[in-house]
Parts: C-alpha cells; sequence; structure tokens
C-alpha cells in the first residue's frame, strides 16, 4: 500500500466504512454505497450523541488549552450549545437531562484519561508541523493499493472492472485528530463501542488468537464469521498507511504511526446515583497498532505493514470495485450473523428469496 495523496484522481476510490459493511455482506454494501439506499437502522440517535462530543471535543483540542479545568471547560460549553440544537424524540425530559448527564459524564471521562495528554501532544505536533491540519472530526485520510489482476472465485476480473482500467484503487479512511507522543504520530478516532472489536480489544499481538481469527474467516469453506474485527484490522492498515503520508506531507521525519479508538457511548463503565442524579464512567482505550505490526520487522525497519491483512484487502477491495455483489459463497454465514440486524431485508432478493421458498 501507498498513501493515496499522489494516487491518480482516476483510480477508483472506496471508504473504509464501506469494505467493512461489505465484510458483513457485499449485497448491502450495494444498496448503501453503489445504489444509495437507506437502511432502516435503529442506532442514528446513538451515533448522533456520538457526534455532539466529537464535534465539543474536537472543538475543545482546537481552543489550544493544555490545562485539565479549562480544557474541560470549553468542551463543556460547546457541548451545551450543541445540546442545545440537538432534537431526539425523547419520551420525557427526565430521559433527556440524563442523556446529556450521560455525555457530560463521559466528555468528564475523557479529559481525565487521555485529554490532558492529547492536547498538550497536539501543541508540540502543531509546533513541527506548520499550518497542516491535525484536528477533525472527520480528518481524511487515505491509502492507495494495488488491486490483484484477478478476484478469488471470478478469475480475471470482470468486465465492470476491467472497463475502469486500474490497477490501482484508494481508499478512503477518517481520524478526529492527530497527536504527537514521543516519537510517534497517533490517529484518534472516536466510536461508539469498542464492542466490535472483539478479541482484537483484548490482544496485543498478532500471532495466536488475531491471527487464527483472519485466517479461519478467509479460509475456503470456512464456517467462522467475523466481519467485525477483520473490518478493524483493514481500517488499521488503511488509517496507519494514511498517517505516514500526512506524516511525510508535513515533514515530520521518520516518526512511526499508531492508530488508536475511544468508545464514547459504551455503557458499560456507567454508575447512576438516580437520589443524587449524578452520573459517573470511564474511557477504554485501545491501540490497535500492536495486533497489526509485526514487532521484529518493525524494530528493524519502522515501516513495517502486515502483509498477511494488506493482501487480503486488496482482494477485498478488487471484489467492490469489480462490482461482485453476490453473497451466495457465504450465505449461510451471512443470513444466520447479518440479516437479523440488516436495515435492506425489505429489498433483499436474496433473502426475500429464502423467505419465501418452498422446502421439500
Amino acid at each position: 500500500m501507498s498513501d493515496g495523496c499522489d494516487a491518480d484522481s482516476s483510480a477508483p476510490s472506496l471508504s473504509v466504512d464501506g469494505i467493512k459493511t461489505a465484510l458483513h455482506c457485499p449485497r448491502r454494501y450495494e444498496f448503501a454505497h453503489v445504489d444509495g439506499l437507506e437502511g432502516d437502522e435503529d442506532d442514528g440517535a446513538l451515533e448522533a450523541r456520538v457526534d455532539l462530543l466529537r464535534t465539543a471535543i474536537c472543538d475543545a483540542l482546537r481552543s489550544g488549552e493544555t490545562d485539565r479545568e479549562k480544557l474541560e471547560a470549553v468542551a463543556e460549553d460547546r457541548l451545551s450549545r450543541l445540546w442545545r440544537d440537538h432534537d431526539e424524540g425523547f419520551h420525557s425530559a427526565a430521559q433527556r437531562r440524563h442523556e446529556r448527564r450521560v455525555l457530560e459524564a463521559t466528555l468528564a471521562a475523557y479529559v481525565e484519561r487521555v485529554g490532558t495528554d492529547h492536547a498538550a501532544g497536539i501543541a508540540r505536533l502543531d509546533a513541527e508541523a506548520g499550518r497542516g491540519e491535525l484536528i477533525g472530526p472527520a480528518l481524511p485520510l487515505s491509502s492507495t493499493i494495488e488491486l490483484p489482476e484477478t478476484v478469488p472465485g471470478d478469475g480475471e476480473r470482470s468486465s465492470a472492472s476491467s472497463a475502469l482500467e486500474a490497477d490501482t484503487a484508494t481508499i478512503d479512511a477518517t481520524v478526529d485528530y492527530v497527536y504527537g507522543d514521543g516519537s510517534s504520530i497517533v490517529g484518534v478516532r472516536f466510536v461508539p463501542t469498542l464492542a466490535p472489536l472483539g478479541r482484537l480489544r483484548y490482544r496485543s499481538d498478532w500471532e495466536g488468537d488475531v491471527a487464527d481469527l483472519f485466517t479461519d474467516h478467509f479460509a475456503e469453506d470456512a464456517a467462522a464469521f467475523e466481519p467485525a474485527p477483520i473490518g478493524a484490522l483493514f481500517e488499521t492498515a488503511v488509517a496507519l498507511d494514511g498517517l505516514r503520508g500526512l506524516r511525510d506531507r508535513l515533514a515530520l521525519g521518520d516518526r512511526t504511526c499508531r492508530y488508536v479508538q475511544i468508545p464514547l457511548a459504551d455503557r458499560s463503565t456507567l454508575s447512576v446515583n438516580w437520589v443524587r442524579d449524578a452520573v459517573e464512567t470511564s474511557l477504554e482505550v485501545v491501540d490497535l497498532t500492536d495486533v497489526y505490526v509485526d514487532h521484529h520487522t518493525f524494530g528493524m525497519t519502522h515501516d513495517h505493514r502486515n502483509e498477511t491483512v494488506d493482501g487480503q484487502l486488496e482482494t477485498v477491495a478488487a471484489d467492490l470495485v469489480a462490482g461482485s455483489f453476490d453473497p451466495a459463497a457465504r450465505w449461510a454465514q451471512i443470513e444466520a450473523n447479518s440479516c437479523p440486524d440488516c436495515g435492506y431485508t425489505v429489498c433483499c432478493q436474496e433473502y426475500i428469496g429464502r423467505e419465501v421458498r418452498f422446502d421439500g
């Protein structure tokens, strides 16, 4: 892979979110990212609240404050103003007050856990990076990948792919901000929860469980189906490549790059005192770089990316560029795992056909 900034503008473009959707079901990808249909999803309110916190935190970081109390005050003020305009159908005023308390507690936990350190890291990096943009939200990154000449199961690329005459594709991702940490630059992305990471959340090495998970998911006739953590590995690959490109554009030397996720809607650590109307929570920060990088090679070259992940990412991307959206090869796993929470079943020919078929 290579940074996408110098990529041919005619190369097909994909997004990390689209690739993660395709891992759950290629037909769902077609509906959402090719046809542009809106699915019947039920997590819109949660995503909107995460966006409020994301915006408040990024605006506070942009203020340049590194003192804890001042940084928290700026973030709280911004959140208060955003909340006044937040239009969500709460069932009561009490619920609305409670959800605001949850957001405020999450904001306080962020500042206490990492906020001041990250703000100081942004200030240090900004001093060296000139006027390069380090704070989002949704700070764009991109990576350019080589498309393999063949697509598994289809032989040579389909006519749809060949018509593009593309040997590469650009994959876009975002982080919410970038800060400096010693000899590294770190991209941070806010997510609702860490649940999609599965065992990646608790592993710090590729060898063992993570390697097995990845291999089993893509094995021929595989019964294993782990699209969410596989998507997280792909996202890490793209984000790190994009961060390397950002590092080079900002002339930040040979710093290594890391990718971190921080959950802003994880209720598992939430503590509510209903008598005092008080809410407390804590935040877990997950660095996904460790399970992706081969430590031994990385220690020697400072520029290694896991070829197993990169190679499979190229294959999945080639499928999407080729217009290959047929879920038949993994339909048993897709139907059992992805269909139950899919917002596109009402228009999915495979799902409808399964529902109305006659057995026997």
